[in-house]
């Protein structure tokens, strides 16, 4: 990839008048269409913060997962959001900003269950109630070969069977399964001691230090402000599971 060079700087945003920043509709809460088949969300809310501090008009631009980075890189957008989970691997080809929010990939349950950690399930008590042709599924088959796995077709069934009794937990993301665990009145938990904690950034063009720098001190200063929590509540309709840890030094 030869994207660097064709980056925008912050200067040349500034002075076109508009910010291109690329968001996947397909992973909502985060991007979605909606009735007016619009692309919504979180991303798009935290996208309009970021180009109001700038003080110029937001262009959104669809991506997938398989062109996100490419689009990026070759300067098709300015930064990128849409899970944008920092790897070492991914960083040696786009940068990325501090985070703007976490992603838990846990275990949930019910409080009446006792599980204080993920790896208690791995027994034939247990029955874990997953999404068919997910990864968790594999992770669960290499991890917690001893559970039993009941296999349904989407998340919406699988939150209400655990709500329903029919299984006792279930492994995932669970930051986006907030709005199917609202309906129903259930005490939801989340197991104390999870898989993993992701940080999801903005990625943007390497060699773009003006434009990522200056992001750093808006996503600090939404932080801050509270704009992050009060969007993530409007859209997640939960409060992040794991806070990102401001630190004035980044």
């Amino acid at each position: 990839m030869t994207g660097p060079a064709q980056a925008r700087s912050l200067d040349e945003i500034l002075s076109s008048g508009t910010i291109r920043v690329g968001v996947n509709p397909t992973l909502p809460p985060l991007g979605l269409y909606d009735e007016q088949n619009r692309i919504t969300g979180f991303d798009v809310d935290f996208s309009q913060a970021i180009a109001d501090m700038l003080g110029v008009e937001l262009e959104i631009v669809q991506v997938g997962s398989p062109d996100r980075i490419p689009f990026v890189s070759t300067g098709k957008i300015d930064m990128v959001m849409g899970a944008m989970t920092r790897t070492p691997e991914r960083a040696k080809i786009i940068d990325f900003t501090i985070p703007v929010h976490t992603e838990v990939f846990g275990v949930l349950t019910t409080e009446d269950k006792d599980f204080t950690d993920w790896r208690e399930l791995d027994s034939a008590d247990v029955t874990m109630v997953q999404v068919r042709g997910t990864t968790p599924v594999q992770f669960i088959a290499e991890n917690l070969p001893n559970a039993e796995v009941l296999l349904l077709d989407n998340y919406p069934d699988v939150i209400r069977a655990i709500a329903q009794g029919r299984g006792d937990a279930m492994l995932d993301v669970v930051d986006f399964v907030g709005e199917h665990m609202n309906k129903h009145d259930v005490a939801w938990k989340v197991v104390e001691t999870p898989v993993d904690v992701y940080y999801c950034s903005l990625g943007v063009a390497k060699n773009s230090a003006n434009l990522k720098d200056w992001l750093n001190v808006a996503i600090f200063e939404l932080h801050r402000d509270g704009v992050v929590d009060d969007l993530w509540m409007k859209w997640f309709e939960r409060p992040m599971l794991t806070d990102v840890d401001m630190s004035p030094w980044f």
